[in-house]
């Protein structure tokens, strides 16, 4: 239970638990959240058992209800218990065959169907090892699997393509997990799966094979942070929190990475130095929030380095018949590296030649491994489905390797690209202060409770965060909200403004070179002769807005390209402050998951 509590964040429409107790599996799995399944087990203690498996569900196939919750039972003594992560896409096929076969289904879940199967091999071969192996050759889709059977006590065994599981190796006990979170407390000795590979793991064992039954081995690690970083340190919610780690996620993103003498050396870089000066295009793939962080960088790695980026929703990348080449470096970004949509980007990039680098923030995931290279954030656990943390991380490792791709070009790119670095280490200091600063965005929330339409404006860099600011209140507060390019506002969006609707404008440097900022600055007199309420994000020292906010909340100075890591942490809180004014689950809003791992 203590596990699944860990793992919630990636799905809470219903959980289970299966535990084998002598010759009997014993289930109890209940709708909701992971609460309602312990007053279940607290009203009906289950027996003393060393073999279990559990889930927290994020439904795909059937409702959230008590029948379609995990485990499911397989074979018609109900002696096997089976969990899943994915979806089964030919599920409907094998549910034909087995009600032919006069199989009876209690839930509409397309897992009930693979538990039946696995009952039915494990009755012909007697291992469950081998009734995993014989049924995921017949299975189309993407899953993790774990099975327990009456008959094969302490062992249970697993299987993963497209989908995360990981192995936590413990004393005279073993662990498995869709996140090493489940297990942390009890061991930081982990085992990376590769792709189509089965685990089976007793007290004292673990025997990994691929599909067609040949051995492997997974690569074993040691988790670097502990149980501690998992728990909330006294903030009512995991999210605020993570918005207060912020400062340590990018200067531990950046910890390790310079020499002596300044420069970026990226120890994980596995891409050659040759190959990387030889790159004419870069296309960052990614969903969500860090698809915005993708926008970001893009700004800034075309000002670094002058090659040409493209940002691609990742679930659109492949269906689009991209133009891409040898030449062409495809990024990733994931926080987790399980984002099924994300793998698939990467898959397709590789089948087309392109050299691919993960930014990730989960050590061991999928699509880092499945990359040329990788550059690892270090934001840690990350528990809360709305991200904060891990996308100033991924902005951050984004920077890194903008930075390191102009100083591998040398002269005047390098030259920019150390002074850069040394403001970029400064940053952390201004977060903390700007954390310290942020009691009158708490109390704005608090006053907007009843709002139902928040719009976001921004430029340049300012645009992505703008986006990133209404995602965070559309995720929390269930309200509209739209972040929109401020130069589009008199192509039509400014039809919205009327008097009282409030908007946020991230207002540019006046020190930028572009002039973007008196733009801007005449934005927001445009929208507040229409009665909008300006809620205005700009740098300390900027008296240009004053005049025409209703609020002003000040951020440090910084350059123009390093600001979207200060301008979105109000916003972060404004929306976390006003999803609590209505009083919402915070680190769990409804219909999400942490991590979307299927298409």
């Amino acid at each position: 239970m203590e596990g699944l509590g860990r793992l919630e964040y990636r799905g809470y429409d219903s959980a289970g638990v299966a535990l084998v107790d002598d010759d009997r599996v014993a289930t109890a799995k209940r709708a909701g959240k992971l609460t309602n399944l312990r007053e279940a087990l607290a009203e009906n203690p289950p027996a003393d058992s060393a073999t279990a498996i559990g889930h927290t569900r994020w439904a795909t196939h059937g409702g959230p209800t008590n029948a379609n919750a995990h485990p499911h039972r397989g074979g018609t003594e109900g002696k096997l218990a089976l969990v899943h992560n994915g979806i089964i896409e030919n599920f409907h096929s094998l549910r034909q065959s087995l009600l032919a076969d006069g199989v009876e289904f209690t839930s509409e879940t397309d897992t009930e169907v693979v538990a039946h199967l696995v009952a039915s091999a494990y009755a012909d071969s007697g291992d469950l090892t081998r009734a995993m192996q014989d049924v995921v050759g017949t299975l189309e889709g993407a899953f993790t699997l774990l099975a327990v059977h009456a008959d094969a006590p302490n062992t249970v065994v697993a299987a993963r393509r497209n989908s995360p599981l990981v192995v936590g190796l413990g004393d005279g006990e073993n662990f498995m997990g869709s996140d090493v979170a489940a297990f942390i407390g009890h061991t930081r000795k982990a085992l990376e799966l590769g792709q189509d590979q089965i685990v089976t793991i007793t007290p004292d064992s673990c025997d990994v094979i691929n599909f067609d039954g040949t051995p492997s081995e997974g690569k074993a690690y040691d988790v670097t942070w502990d149980a501690a970083a998992a728990e909330k340190d006294g903030y009512d919610t995991f999210m605020e929190k993570e918005i207060h780690d912020q400062p340590h996620a990018v200067r531990d993103t950046l910890l390790g990475r310079t020499d002596e003498n300044g420069q970026l050396v990226l120890d994980e870089m596995s891409i050659t130095e040759q190959d990387l000066r030889g790159i004419s295009k870069i296309v960052i793939v990614a969903c969500g929030t860090a698809a915005y962080a993708g926008m970001v960088a893009k700004y800034a790695i075309e000002r670094w380095t002058r090659i040409p980026v493209e940002v691609e929703l990742a679930h659109e990348f492949r269906y689009r018949d991209p133009v891409i080449d040898e030449n062409t470096l495809v990024v990733s970004i994931s926080q987790s590296g399980e984002t099924a949509d994300t793998l698939m980007a990467v898959r397709h990039a590789k089948e087309l030649g392109a050299r691919t680098l993960s930014i990730c923030n989960t050590h061991g995931s999928t699509i880092p491994r499945e990359s040329d290279a990788v550059l690892y954030t270090h934001a840690g656990p990350e528990i809360a489905v709305a991200s904060t943390k891990a996308f100033v991380a991924q902005i951050t490792a984004s920077y890194i390797l903008g930075l390191y791709l102009a100083q591998l070009r040398g002269g005047s790119f390098g030259r920019n690209a150390a002074e850069v670095l040394e403001e970029l280490h400064g940053i952390p200091a201004k977060m903390s202060d700007l954390l310290g600063n942020l009691a009158r965005v708490k109390e704005i929330a608090y006053f907007m409770a009843d709002t139902r339409s928040v719009l976001f404006l921004g430029r340049h860099v300012g645009f992505p965060i703008a986006m990133e600011g209404a995602l965070k209140l559309k995720e929390l507060a269930y309200i509209h909200a739209e972040g929109f390019a401020a130069g589009e506002l008199k192509h039509g969006p400014i039809a919205l403004i009327e008097p009282g609707q409030p908007v946020f404008i991230v207002v540019p440097s006046p020190s930028a070179e572009n002039g973007l900022h008196g733009k801007v600055v005449s934005n927001i007199q445009e929208i507040r002769a229409r009665g909008a309420r300006t809620l205005v994000i700009a740098e300390e020292g900027d008296d240009d807005v004053v005049p025409f906010a209703d609020e002003v909340i000040r951020i440090p100075a910084t350059s123009q390209l390093l600001a979207p890591l200060l301008t979105v942490v109000p916003l972060q809180y404004f929306s976390l402050q006003l999803s609590s004014a209505k009083g919402l689950d915070v680190d769990q809003p409804r219909n999400l998951a942490k991590s979307v791992t299927v298409e």
